[in-house]
């Protein structure tokens, strides 16, 4: 019974001490015995006991922070952590906002499709492409459509065709069960 409790009783110290592993350990969170620390400027202070760098951190207003846990000694650093966590936040913001999402929209045909339909998919997938977005491009076979394969390429090869001043082929077509697919990249 008591084995029990005290099982549970730690798994939930565990489940709470940790719930990010990016987080980093600070001042009182560090239970190394020795760490090497690194000053404000990046100058090596040398290998000391945790207590006495806690003490100078405290000395300096400023936080002890363990910057590479899996080092030996751990190797800590004297910081603002305050402001090194918003100005990591401000650098992810900035990536983040700096990526480019490429979206792919689909467009599936027949094999038997009329011109002026595959015309009006084809001013479809030119609206797209000018937006930025690659073009996906599906004949799907029914039944014994499938025999035809060729003819779904000639439909694939004509609508690259139509949409050629915008976008080229990425990749070339080819047949995924009952599917054959080809997709367009806008030109940069």
């Amino acid at each position: 019974m008591f084995f029990t409790i005290r099982f549970y009783i730690l798994k939930g110290k565990n489940t709470r001490r940790c719930p990010n592993i990016k987080e980093l350990q600070i001042n009182e969170q560090i239970r190394d015995k020795e760490v090497r620390l690194i000053d404000v400027d990046g100058s090596q202070l040398g290998v000391m006991p945790v207590k006495k760098a806690q003490q100078i951190a405290r000395e300096r207003k400023l936080d002890l922070v363990k910057v590479a846990p899996n080092a030996n000694p751990p190797v800590c650093r004297i910081m603002d952590y305050g402001k090194y966590k918003y100005e990591q936040a401000k650098k992810a913001k900035e990536a983040k906002k700096n990526q480019k999402v490429i979206n792919v929209k689909e467009i599936r045909l027949t094999p038997n499709i009329e011109e002026h339909d595959l015309n009006v998919k084809a001013k479809k997938a030119v609206k797209f492409l000018k937006n930025g977005d690659r073009v996906k491009v599906t004949v799907r076979f029914r039944g014994r459509e499938l025999g035809y394969t060729d003819k779904g390429e000639e439909v694939l090869m004509k609508f690259a065709e139509l949409t050629k001043e915008v976008g080229n082929i990425d990749k070339k077509p080819k047949l995924e069960g009952r599917n054959m697919i080809m997709i367009l990249s806008p030109i940069n």
